[in-house]
């Protein structure tokens, strides 16, 4: 589906120079001479390379659809990570920079959405939140509890996040994957 330059949104996937786009961060400028323009910043679902590129008003770019499959995630294999399909139990070994940093949150049998272009994994997406145990929490210092001040911990899978004073080692808490933020105590 075509779309004009200025309709462009973070999160579209664009067919731009025979590539599979990403649109990160978008910022529409109006300068006082000439028309108005989208700079966009982009990343390659391909190989991973980052640019920045003007779109014109009259400009217009392909918006891709991926298409989406339900799989679920298996064990680490060396620098490949294995998943099964849940429909006809198939495994695909993918390399583990295809899911980024959030790969330390992955965790056997955990559930993952596939983005697949043209039959092929483009993008592994994780719940947006998971369960972690924290193995090391420093100590609250003292005369800063007044203040919401947070503390550093390391969880189970290596990770280090920021907690609130009241949490200590070996609490089962919620974390955003994506942000590598504390968001509660787990139940």
């Amino acid at each position: 589906m075509k779309i004009s330059g200025v309709d462009i949104r973070p999160g579209n996937i664009l067919e731009y120079e025979r590539g599979i786009w990403k649109v990160a961060k978008i910022q529409h400028t109006q300068p006082g001479k000439g028309g108005a323009y989208m700079q966009v910043e982009m990343k390659n679902l391909q190989d991973g390379r980052k640019t920045n590129v003007r779109f014109r008003s009259a400009d217009t770019v392909e918006r891709v659809r991926l298409d989406t499959k339900d799989f679920q995630f298996l064990y680490h294999d060396g620098e490949m990570l294995v998943f099964m399909d849940k429909d006809d139990y198939e495994q695909i070994n993918l390399p583990a920079d295809l899911v980024g940093e959030a790969a330390a949150f992955l965790q056997d049998g955990m559930d993952v959405t596939l983005e697949m272009w043209d039959e092929k994994p483009i993008s592994v997406a994780l719940p947006d939140q998971v369960e972690a145990t924290i193995v090391e929490a420093d100590a609250v210092v003292k005369g800063q509890t007044a203040s919401s001040s947070y503390k550093p911990a390391l969880l189970d899978n290596g990770v280090r996040v920021m907690v609130p004073p009241h949490i200590e080692s070996g609490t089962r808490i919620v974390v955003d994957v994506y942000e590598r933020t504390y968001v509660g105590k787990a139940n």
